[in-house]
């Protein structure tokens, strides 16, 4: 429940950035967009199928300069 209501609340303010956003700023957004959306799909994905594993999860800072998953080895 909580996970749905960050997705609806970004994607409200995504709209929003969006619509103010100058065209040479839009790859920024895009990486911030993309890192976000990894940064979420980890956060869940260890929730669903890691628990198991001992792992804390990187900060945003880090998918925003990587844009890739930062799951554990061995997690789904």
């Amino acid at each position: 429940m909580k996970m749905d209501i960050a997705i609806a609340l970004f994607g409200i303010i995504s709209a929003i950035s969006f619509s103010v956003v100058h065209a040479q700023d839009l790859s920024d957004v895009d990486r911030d967009t993309k890192a976000l959306e990894l940064f979420l799909q980890d956060k869940q994905d260890y929730k669903d199928y890691c628990q198991h594993i001992s792992w804390e999860q990187p900060k945003i800072k880090v998918y925003k300069e990587t844009l890739k998953s930062h799951l554990p080895e061995g997690c789904k």
